[in-house]
């Protein structure tokens, strides 16, 4: 596929927007929310349509020929042409429970490929940012996944997200392989699982409950940063793809050689919905 030039000004205003949207999350972090309930555990505050209004109003008046695609109001938008794919809130229920480990996720993809990836951490006032072809950075300064050969030397990250199925299925894979890691987290959120899988700090992200606008910038981090991102079985991955295993080179083909050997062990009891 010949990809058009990435828009002039595309991460530079990207970088900008999720700064500003990062300063309203603080804004309302830790103070009381009406909080709305999309199904177990899955949340919506009014902060979440508050930064959605206005990083959709942003987009639309520096790129106005552009769609949008975001989370809470505009989740059925195409996803031909340029399009902007926004989370506003990643890690709601982080952000609800006064824990501050959430982030603003925005990526400017072209018919489903990120061009522009950008996932800002306002509590730790981290910018993790790429562009197709020039590398990826956080706070400006170069990243890079890891180097580590194996799991068993690896902290893994994973996340269990909204389906039960797949929830399960995760858990009994991370009881398959434990001891076989230097560590597990669970960080919950799936931007920042695969921005710190874009930097070594996780060796490993896996995840298998995910829509665009979680995984969107997560992918183009992760390849900018020198890594491999696949679906959970090492088939290709685009931001309509529902499971992902991100990291370094060298431990995702062990992960993969470990789970293939442990098929049969790893399979879920019932069909995990698509």
């Amino acid at each position: 596929m010949t990809m058009p030039p990435t828009p002039p000004r595309g991460l530079e205003v990207a970088i900008a927007a999720g700064k500003a949207a990062g300063a309203i999350a603080l804004e309302d972090f830790r103070k009381p929310h009406d909080v709305s309930v999309k199904g177990r555990g899955n949340l919506v505050t009014e902060t979440d349509f508050r930064i959605e209004r206005f990083l959709q109003e942003t987009f639309r008046r520096e790129f106005p020929s552009h769609a949008i695609l975001s989370e809470e109001t505009a989740a059925d938008t195409p996803i031909e042409g340029w399009v902007w794919v926004i989370d506003p809130l990643d890690g709601t229920k982080n952000f609800v429970s006064g824990i501050p480990f959430f982030c603003v996720n925005i990526a400017l993809c072209y018919d489903g490929h990120p061009v522009v990836a950008v996932t800002y951490d306002p509590s730790h006032a981290e910018c993790f940012s790429a562009e197709r072809g020039k590398g990826a950075f956080v706070n400006g300064q170069p990243i890079h996944t890891s180097a580590k050969a194996t799991v068993q030397q690896s902290m893994l990250g994973v996340d269990i997200g909204y389906d039960d199925d797949r929830g399960r299925a995760t858990l009994r894979m991370v009881n398959k392989l434990f001891p076989q890691m230097q560590g597990l987290r669970i960080p919950g959120s799936a931007a920042l699982g695969l921005a710190y899988a874009s930097c070594g700090r996780y060796d490993l992200f896996i995840h298998r409950y995910l829509l665009p606008w979680d995984i969107a910038a997560g992918i183009l981090l992760v390849q900018e940063a020198g890594g491999v991102i696949t679906g959970e079985t090492g088939e290709p991955i685009d931001i309509t793809s529902r499971t992902a295993l991100g990291g370094g080179v060298l431990v995702h083909g062990d992960f993969l050689a470990w789970q293939q050997a442990h098929h049969k062990e790893l399979a879920p009891p019932t069909q995990m919905k698509p």
